[in-house]
C-alpha cells in the first residue's frame, strides 16, 4: 500500500506501516514489455507516528521523492530502487522489530534512521554484517566513531553542533551558558556531547535541568542559553523564558527543528538560532533545493523544509554511489564506493567520504525573524 502525506499532516497520529512499493510500479509501468529486474531494496525504519514524526516523516518523504525521480528515468542500470519504510514511532525497541523484518527481505542496505536510540537498537543486529545503516538522522557522536563502523552519516554530530553554538556565543561575549534539556534519550545524548564540549572549550555552564523549569536556568544569570528538546518542548520554554524577561542569545540544536521551532513561536521566536546540518531549504540558488521544490511540488506534498531536503540529499548520494557500481551492486561495492567517494558536487551540497565516515561537516545557523521566519 501507498499512503501519501501532506506537509500539513505531519504531526498528526497516523497508525500505519508503509511499505513503498510505488516506485517499481510506476518504473514497471514505464517499462512496460521489458523483463522486469530485481528492484534495489533499501530498508528504513522511522518515527510516522509518534513526536518524532514532524522531522522523520519529511525526511522519508524527501528520499522517496528523489527516488522516484530516478525510478521515472529507468533506474539504476534498468532496475528501480525500492525504499521500503516501516513505522517505529519513536520507539528502540520496534525499531529493532523492524530492522528484523527489513533484514528479511536481503536488502542492500538499511537508510536514513531517525534517533540516536532507535539506532542503536537496531544496530546490534548488523554489526557483525556486511550491512550498511545510510544516513540516519541521529546525532550521537558515537556514531561516527570506531565503536560503528556499518554507520555512514550524511553530516556532524552533536558535539560539532555544540562547538558551532559556543563559538557565535563567544563571538556576542556570552561565555556564561546554561543548558535546558528534555528528558528523551536523544535530547539526553546531544546534553551529553555538549557537555563534552563546552568544558573542552572552557565555556562556564552555569546551569543544566530540565526543559520545563527554565526560571532555575534565569536564576543562574547566564548571558546565553541553550534548548535541547523537540520543536513542542522547545517553544513552551522559549516562551516562558521570555515571558520571565530573558533577553541574552538562546540557541537550539538541529533535533529541535528549525521551521517546526519557527512556526511554533512565531514573532517570539526573534532571535533565537537553530543549527542545521543542510543549506536553507528555501535557497534557491542550489540546484538541488530546485530540485526539490519541483519534485516537492509536483507530489503536493507543499513547501519542503530541511528535514525533507536532508531526505532529499540522503537519497541523491546513495543514488551516485549505485550509479557508479554500474550492475554490479552489491553490499561489499557499496562501502567500497562510499569510503573512495570525495569532493563530490550535488547541486550545492558537497560531499567527501574519503578518509571517514561523514559525508559533510557543513553546519549551519539559523536565525529566526520577528516574523517567524528563518533566514541566516
Amino acid at each position: 500500500m501507498v499512503v501519501k502525506h501532506s506537509a500539513a499532516r505531519w504531526g498528526r497520529a497516523l497508525c500505519v506501516v508503509l511499505l513503498s512499493m510505488g516506485a517499481s510500479v510506476a518504473w514497471a509501468q514505464a517499462t512496460a514489455g521489458v523483463a522486469a529486474a530485481a528492484p534495489i531494496v533499501l530498508g528504513q525504519s522511522v518515527a510516522l507516528t509518534g513526536a518524532g514524526a514532524a522531522l522523520a516523516l519529511p525526511f522519508q518523504q524527501g528520499a522517496k521523492l528523489h527516488f522516484d525521480r530516478v525510478n521515472a528515468a529507468g533506474g539504476i542500470s534498468g532496475r528501480p530502487i525500492e525504499l521500503v519504510t516501516l513505522d517505529d514511532a519513536g520507539v528502540p525497541e520496534q525499531a529493532a522489530a523492524n530492522t528484523q523484518k527489513l533484514l528479511a527481505q536481503n536488502p542492500l542496505a538499511l537508510f536514513g534512521y531517525y534517533g540516536s536510540p532507535q539506532v542503536a537498537a537496531s544496530y546490534k543486529l548488523i554489526k557483525d554484517s556486511d550491512v550498511l545503516l545510510f544516513a540516519p538522522m541521529a546525532g550521537g557522536d558515537e556514531f561516527r566513531g570506531a565503536v560503528y563502523p556499518n554507520v555512514f552519516t550524511l553530516r556532524p554530530g552533536y558535539s560539532e553542533e555544540a562547538m558551532a553554538v559556543m563559538r557565535h556565543a563567544a563571538t556576542l561575549g556570552a561565555r556564561k551558558l546554561a543548558i535546558l534539556h528534555a528528558a528523551d534519550s536523544d535530547s539526553m545524548a546531544a546534553l551529553e556531547s555538549a557537555e563534552n564540549t563546552l568544558n573542552g572549550l572552557g565555556a562556564n555552564l552555569v546551569f543544566k535541568g530540565a526543559i520545563t523549569a527554565p526560571d532555575k536556568a534565569l536564576a543562574a544569570k547566564p548571558e546565553s542559553l541553550l534548548v535541547i528538546g523537540d520543536a513542542r518542548s522547545a517553544a513552551a520554554a522559549i516562551r516562558d523564558l521570555r515571558a520571565q524577561g530573558f533577553r541574552g542569545q538562546v540557541y537550539g540544536f538541529s533535533n529541535t527543528g528549525e521551521s517546526l521551532l519557527a512556526d511554533l513561536l512565531g514573532s517570539a521566536g526573534a532571535g533565537v538560532v537553530v543549527v542545521r546540518g543542510v543549506p536553507r531549504s528555501d535557497n534557491a540558488r542550489l540546484a538541488i533545493v530546485r530540485d526539490l521544490q519541483a519534485d516537492a511540488a509536483a507530489g503536493k506534498l507543499g513547501k519542503p523544509n530541511v528535514y525533507m531536503l536532508e531526505g532529499y540529499i540522503a537519497a541523491r548520494v546513495m543514488t551516485e554511489a549505485l550509479r557508479r557500481m554500474g550492475k554490479d551492486i552489491t553490499r561489499a561495492r557499496l562501502r567500497k564506493t562510499l569510503e573512495t567517494m570525495e569532493e563530490l558536487n550535488l547541486g550545492g551540497f558537497r560531499v567527501h567520504f574519503a578518509g571517514e565516515r561523514v559525508a559533510s561537516r557543513l553546519l549551519e545557523l539559523g536565525l529566526i525573524d520577528a516574523q517567524g521566519r528563518v533566514r541566516e
